[in-house]
C-alpha cells in the first residue's frame, strides 16, 4: 500500500493564484466587448423603432395629409429596451414645404456616457439619418 503526503493531497496556493489571475485577465478582455455588444444592440433597437415612427408618419400623411405632431398621434409607444436607453421624439418640421418630420432619438442614462460618439440619432421624413461624432455610417 501507498502512503500519501500532504503536499499530493490538492492544489497548492500558487497553483490557485494562477488560475485567479488567468480568470481575471480574461474578464478584464471579456467584459469591455460585453458592454460594446449591448451598446450596440441598444442602438440598433432605437434605430428600428425609429423606422417604425417614419412608417407611421408616411402612413399618418396620406391620412391627414400633414405629419403627426407626437409619438401618441400615430398611437405608437416605444417598447421598454428603447425606452429605457433613449428618449424618442417626433416632429413635423416647420415651415418646410412639402411638409416634413424628423424623428430624434436621445441617448440617456449608461447609453448617453457609453455611446457618446454616436450620440443623437435622427431621420427625417426623406431618410436622410445622422448622427454623432463617428458618422451615419458607423452609427446606423
Amino acid at each position: 500500500m501507498r502512503s500519501h503526503s500532504l503536499s499530493d493531497a490538492g492544489f497548492t496556493l500558487i497553483e490557485l493564484m494562477i488560475v485567479v489571475a488567468i480568470v481575471a485577465i480574461l474578464a478584464a478582455v471579456a467584459y469591455p466587448s460585453y458592454i460594446n455588444y449591448i451598446v450596440r444592440s441598444n442602438r440598433a433597437a432605437a434605430e428600428s423603432f425609429m423606422l417604425e415612427v417614419s412608417n407611421r408618419q408616411q402612413r399618418y400623411l396620406l391620412d391627414a395629409r400633414s405629419y403627426a405632431a407626437d409619438l401618441a398621434t400615430l398611437q405608437i409607444g416605444a417598447p421598454s429596451e428603447v425606452s429605457n436607453n433613449y428618449a424618442i421624439t417626433t416632429a413635423p418640421k416647420a415651415g418646410t414645404t412639402p411638409p416634413g418630420f424628423t424623428v430624434t432619438a436621445t441617448p440617456q442614462g449608461a447609453q448617453a456616457t457609453r455611446d457618446a460618439g454616436c450620440g443623437t440619432l435622427s431621420i427625417d421624413e426623406a431618410g436622410a439619418k445622422t448622427a454623432g461624432a463617428k458618422g451615419v455610417s458607423a452609427c446606423w
